[in-house]
């Protein structure tokens, strides 16, 4: 049996495979702010105006010139002239003198001489109908600028308010049309080919026979590549011979952006994998071999500027390695910025977990809810060919290379699918 290279650390691996690729603007499109959620912006969002554009009240109320409420009390109440109603949706043409004030409503706009707004729980009408006529007393004295938004408080004009590189999420997505930015610049999605390759596997829909097993592993890769903005391009199941790899792997490489290739680097013909990824191109094998479990089989190469990946045959180790090398290569392709948050959760290990040392270990975990409240970590045991060990789980557990394990009751960092 052929030995692995030297095992890189996946972080170091990652890096290598990253500056190995080509550094282009990634190529970009024009499409409707309302369907870009999940998109990278191509180019920094700057606001046409401020927002708000004029000064408005956040609660229901009064509103008023604050000096009128200096030393208002429950016991000592001000009073104040009702000289109108600001109407919802139009301007509020009308100027507050001393004395007087104005009902308002959540969102209205503040009338000339008013710098605040009194809440109306805090008010009580001594005569009228709370509307023009009527008078108030006001139980509570206000500051200049309370319950209110100023003008460009949210927003600045100018200011760069969604910069190059943002996946945009639903808040993006309501700031742009805030602004009636209705059009928004963002990355083409890449093009990610993927081909599993090996004798015994079939199509989900056929009947495996005895000896043969379902290719799971396309599929899985295919949705995390959309998941993380690409367009997943699948090349069918290529059988165990270097030369119908060889050229399959070809198209692939010309017509995407990066080439993924499963089952091909187990260690019965991880090796042809390598040759073929070699005869791509150049730099060709960067990493074969990365000092984690699952997925220690990985390779990673890189052909004229484009991501060349070998993963594993087993489903496990092929998404959990998808999740550490394909996710960030999508990113990469897209532009998106180098700081991206991944979602994860603190919480406290169940049992526990063994580890090599100078190895990288990823358990998949269940999260529950203790009855301190805390979040309690589970981990799935299982072989790497269990599909449903993923299934049933939340998220991944990591385990430093520097560590030998973690213990029963630890604070533990659990990475969200």
């Amino acid at each position: 049996m052929p030995e692995f290279l030297r095992l890189l650390p996946p972080d170091e691996a990652r890096a290598l495979l990253l500056a190995n690729l080509a550094s282009a603007e990634p190529p970009s499109e024009i499409i409707e702010s309302s369907k870009a959620l999940g998109r990278v912006t191509a180019e920094p969002i700057v606001a046409p105006h401020p927002l708000p554009e004029f000064p408005r009240s956040t609660v229901d109320g009064y509103a008023v010139r604050s000096a009128d409420t200096f030393g208002a009390t429950d016991s000592l109440p001000g009073y104040l002239s009702v000289v109108g109603e600001i109407p919802m949706g139009r301007a509020a043409n009308m100027h507050l003198n001393q004395g007087e004030c104005a009902l308002i409503h959540t969102g209205g706009m503040l009338p000339d001489g008013a710098d605040a707004v009194v809440m109306v729980e805090h008010t009580q009408i001594v005569r009228g109908a709370g509307a023009e006529g009527a008078e108030v007393e006001v139980l509570r004295a206000v500051a200049a600028g309370e319950n209110t938004i100023a003008v460009g408080e949210d927003v600045e004009a100018g200011a760069v308010v969604i910069p190059k590189g943002r996946r945009i999420r639903p808040a993006e997505v309501g700031g742009l049309m805030a602004l009636g930015a209705n059009w928004l610049r963002v990355a083409i999605k890449p093009r990610i080919g993927i081909l599993s390759s090996g004798d015994e596997v079939v199509e989900p829909q056929e009947r495996p026979q005895p000896g043969q097993v379902r290719d799971i592993n396309a599929y899985t890769l295919a949705a995390l590549v959309e998941r993380y903005g690409g367009t997943p391009v699948r090349y069918g199941i290529v059988p165990d011979d270097r030369t119908k790899l060889m050229a399959i792997a070809a198209q692939a490489l010309a017509e995407c952006q990066g080439v993924l290739i499963t089952a091909g680097s187990s260690a019965s013909t991880r090796d042809m994998t390598a040759q073929v990824i070699d005869s791509l191109g150049t730099p060709g094998v960067l990493v074969h071999g990365v000092n984690t479990r699952p997925g220690k089989p990985t390779i990673l190469g890189a052909c004229e500027g484009k991501a060349v990946i070998g993963l594993p045959g087993n489903p496990v180790s092929a998404l959990v390695n998808g999740y550490l090398f394909v996710a960030p290569l999508i990113e990469r392709l897209l532009g998106a910025s180098a700081e991206v948050v991944r979602p994860s959760v603190k919480a406290r290990l169940a049992v526990n977990l063994a580890s090599q040392a100078a190895r990288e270990d990823w358990w998949p975990v269940k999260l529950s809810a203790a009855a301190d409240a805390d979040l309690v970590a589970e981990p799935i045991f299982g072989k790497s060919n269990l599909i449903f060990n993923l299934v049933a789980a939340d998220g991944l557990l990591r385990i430093a290379p520097d560590a030998t394990g973690a213990g029963a009751g630890e604070w533990v960092d659990v990475f969200l699918f």
